[in-house]
C-alpha cells in the first residue's frame, strides 16, 4: 500500500472496502475472538509533565491516590475469578514504587494466578525491564504517542523519543511481548505524520498496537486544542490491521469517551481486544487522564457485563484465553 493510498483511505475514500477488508484480515487470524485485559491503575501519581494528559505533574486539582500491595493483589484476584486470562498492571510515571517492589507484586500475582501480566510503567532502565521480567511479567506497553519530533517534544516537555525507542529495543531484547501506539488528533500532527506512524509501527513488528484519539483535558495546557478525528481513528485501525494482520490492536476506552459507541465500532473495523478496567470504584474516577475516562457513566459502561454485551453487539464472541500474540509465537517457530 503507498502513501497516497494510505492518505486516501484516512481521509474517508472508501470506508465501506477499508473496513470490510480489515475485518476479513482480522477474522483469518483470530476468527471472532475478542480477547479480554483487566486493568488495574494502581497509582495517578506521575513525574512527567505531559501537556494532555490530566494525571501530570503539574496538575495541582488532582487528588491523588496509590494502591498497596493488598489492594492490587484484590483487584487481580476479581480479575481470575471474573475468567480473563490477562492482568494489566498501569500506572502514571510514579517513582515511588521500587523496581523490587514491582517484582515483588508480580511475583505475588504470579503466586498465586496463572495469568499473563502486561506492564504499563513507563520508561525505565534494562535493569528494571529484566528484573520484572524474571519476576514473571509477560508483556509491556509503552506508548511512542507522536512520531512527529517537534510535537512530541511539545507535548512531553523534558523527555526524548529516542529514549522511548530505546526502551522498545530493550524490552524487546528481553523477550517481552511488546507494544505501542500512538495518539491520533496531538496538537501540532498532521496527516502526514499519521502516515508516517503508520508505516513506522508497521515495521517495529510490534505484538501489539495501541491507538486512540486525542481528548483535550481542561486541566492542562492543551485544554482548548480539537480533539482528534474519530473517524480517522477508526480508519487507522483498518489500515493497522491490513499491515499488521497478527497484532493483537485494542479498541480503546478513550473512543468511547470521544463518541459514545467508539470502542464497539473499533472492534468492527480490525481491533480484537477490550480493556475493562477493575481498579477500584473509590479511586477509578481519579486515573482521569482525559475527559471521559473513568467517570461514573464510563465506571457503568465499563463493568464486565456492560464489556460482554457490547462485544455480542458488534458481533464477535467473548474468548477468555490469554490472546498470546501470534506474532511471537511464529517468532520463536523461527529461532
Amino acid at each position: 500500500m503507498t502513501d497516497a493510498e494510505i492518505r486516501e483511505y484516512l481521509t474517508g475514500k472508501n470506508d465501506g472496502e477499508l473496513f470490510a477488508t480489515a475485518d476479513r484480515v482480522r477474522r483469518e487470524v483470530f476468527n471472532t475472538d475478542v480477547y479480554l485485559r483487566g486493568i488495574i491503575e494502581f497509582s495517578n501519581h506521575c513525574k512527567q509533565d505531559c501537556l494532555y494528559c490530566g494525571l501530570r505533574r503539574n496538575n495541582r486539582s488532582i487528588v491523588r491516590y496509590r494502591l498497596c500491595m493488598d489492594e492490587i493483589l484484590e483487584c487481580a484476584g476479581d480479575i481470575a475469578r471474573s475468567g480473563i486470562s490477562t492482568i494489566v498492571l498501569q500506572t502514571g510515571e510514579d517513582p515511588f514504587y521500587s523496581d523490587a517492589a514491582i517484582a515483588d507484586i508480580i511475583s505475588a500475582i504470579k503466586s498465586r494466578i496463572d495469568i499473563a501480566i502486561t506492564l504499563s510503567l513507563g520508561e525505565r532502565e534494562k535493569g528494571s525491564y529484566k528484573l520484572w521480567r524474571d519476576a514473571g511479567a509477560d508483556r509491556y506497553l509503552i506508548r511512542l504517542e507522536s512520531f512527529n519530533e517537534k510535537s512530541y517534544s511539545q507535548a512531553r516537555p523534558g523527555t526524548n523519543r529516542q529514549e522511548r525507542l530505546n526502551c522498545l529495543e530493550t524490552l524487546r531484547d528481553l523477550d517481552y511481548e511488546v507494544g505501542s501506539g500512538i495518539m491520533i488528533g496531538l496538537p501540532g500532527d498532521s496527516i502526514d505524520d499519521v502516515i508516517t506512524a503508520i508505516r513506522k509501527l508497521t515495521v517495529m513488528h510490534l505484538h501489539m498496537i495501541g491507538m486512540g484519539p486525542f481528548v483535550a483535558h481542561n486541566q492542562t495546557p492543551f485544554a482548548g486544542e480539537s480533539n482528534g478525528n474519530v473517524d480517522m481513528v477508526l480508519r487507522a485501525y483498518a489500515l493497522m490491521r491490513i499491515l499488521n494482520p497478527m497484532a493483537n490492536i485494542p479498541s480503546t476506552s478513550a473512543m468511547e469517551s470521544a463518541r459514545p459507541g467508539g470502542r464497539m465500532r473499533g472492534l468492527q473495523v480490525g481491533a480484537n481486544v477490550i480493556m475493562p478496567s477493575f481498579t477500584p470504584k473509590r479511586v477509578k474516577e481519579l486515573y482521569n487522564i482525559y475527559p471521559g475516562k473513568n467517570v461514573q457513566q464510563d465506571i457503568d459502561e465499563d463493568g464486565l457485563q456492560s464489556v460482554l454485551t457490547m462485544i455480542e453487539k458488534a458481533g464477535y464472541n467473548v474468548s477468555w484465553a490469554r490472546g498470546d500474540s501470534p506474532l511471537k509465537a511464529n517468532e520463536k517457530c523461527k529461532m
